[in-house]
């Protein structure tokens, strides 16, 4: 991404705290990041108006329901990640057995 430098004023009490959490990324790497992480909410929250206006308030039996289904999907990608696994070391496992067997 490209970048610009830029001229802020922050308050002193602010700006020592910010130095006093950074590392080798420094001052602007921490505020370009605490920047689009703002940038990124209120746009978030731009999308939930949006959706809103479009459909409506969401309900609790809604919201359970999304939650649910995250869940269950979460779950699922879990499921695969465990077959995956099972496989890879069922052929490492066949691998070394004919390796020995050859030896």
């Amino acid at each position: 991404m490209a970048t610009k430098k830029i001229t802020i004023t922050v308050p002193e009490e602010l700006l020592e705290s910010i130095r006093s959490r950074v590392d080798a990324r420094g001052v602007s790497a921490w505020i370009a990041e605490a920047a689009a992480r703002r940038d990124a909410g209120e746009k978030l929250g731009e999308l939930a108006d949006m959706l809103e206006t479009e459909y409506g308030p969401y309900d609790d039996a809604a919201y359970e329901a999304v939650i649910d289904r995250i869940a269950a999907i979460d779950a699922w990608h879990d499921e695969r990640r465990v077959q995956e696994t099972t496989k890879a070391e069922q052929a490492t496992e066949a691998r070394a057995d004919r390796s020995e067997q050859a030896a």
